[in-house]
């Protein structure tokens, strides 16, 4: 498939700082793409960088043909670009919002009514659109905001975060957006801190402390991790998980809510619950898993940081 953005070597330092550390991917056209980290991983300066409104240090960025590093104007006519705090502006209603952004972006008149219908039936605003925008929910806010990036139709959607403090019927409605627009042709790269957010893309780049540490597919991903997977429930939980990461045969054991998350070597099954009955830790529940993404990405910064994502 044609890559609509092509980054290479993308580096961008502050001062002593390097917050994006030559990052190289390929986002193909009509894909949904995400980036994909804690808090200070390098998203938001990466997406800053492609969308043209910050200058990398070093490496080139190719926005469906155009040079961005050259000329950050040069693909901004086929962008939407959605920070994290998005330019609503509150004392104006949902259709005022709208219209201005229309303005902005420079939409015909006559094609306005039905791009308004369009992102009203998708966005489920339409019933609001004479109320003000600072008395919306946090949710409705990121659709309206989405609405307004939308409004131009671009080729291309750069999102930031934009589940960020959303409730979780919102994030889902939100996400059945982003596939509708993927659907219909349109490019998305979109940032999340989300580890089950990000299996719903069609390719993932995990990144750590400003570098890839892994990129393909999700389920790849997830099945790329060596010997098996379970998940183990036992009487307290974190002195379990204590107890298997030093069991013979065990690679790697982590909590998650109140299970742990084992990777043994091979088949080594046994090595699961003899160290608990050792320890008189009695084992509630044990099935075999699919690794999640997070358990990839703990696994792929195993050594370079004591826990996992945030």
């Amino acid at each position: 498939m044609t890559a609509t953005i092509v980054v290479r070597e993308l580096t961008r330092k502050f001062g002593e700082l390097t917050a994006v550390d030559r990052l190289s991917f390929e986002v193909p056209a009509g894909a949904l793409f995400g980036l994909v980290g804690p808090d200070g991983a390098g998203k938001t300066t990466t997406l800053r960088m492609i969308a043209g409104v910050l200058r990398p240090t070093a490496g080139a960025v190719s926005v469906g043909g155009a040079d961005v590093v050259r000329d950050p104007e040069a693909g901004k006519r086929r962008i939407a670009y959605m920070p994290q705090r998005f330019g609503l502006y509150t004392d104006l209603t949902v259709r005022e919002n709208l219209d201005f952004y229309a303005d902005l972006f420079r939409v015909p008149q006559a094609e306005r009514a039905a791009r308004l219908a369009r992102l009203y039936h998708f966005s489920g605003l339409g019933s609001f659109e004479g109320r003000l925008a600072g008395q919306l929910s946090g949710g409705m806010k990121q659709k309206l905001a989405l609405s307004c990036a939308l409004v131009h139709h671009p080729e291309i959607l750069l999102l930031d975060e934009p589940t960020f403090g959303v409730d979780p019927i919102s994030r889902r409605d939100l996400w059945l957006i982003l596939h509708e627009m993927v659907a219909g042709g349109v490019t998305v790269l979109v940032s999340t801190a989300y580890m089950d957010e990000a299996e719903r893309c069609d390719r993932v780049a995990l990144l750590d402390r400003g570098r890839i540490v892994a990129l393909d597919a999700p389920e790849a991903l997830q099945r790329s991790l060596p010997g098996r997977m379970f998940a183990v429930r036992a009487a307290d939980p974190r002195r379990a998980a204590a107890v298997l990461a030093a069991a013979p045969g065990v690679r790697r054991a982590a909590l998650f809510g109140d299970t742990v998350h084992v990777s043994v070597e091979g088949s080594e099954v046994a090595a699961l619950e003899a160290p608990l009955t050792g320890a008189g830790l009695a084992v509630l529940e044990r099935h075999e898993i699919l690794p999640s993404l997070e358990d990839v990405f703990i696994e792929r910064t195993a050594g370079t940081r004591s826990g996992g994502p945030t």
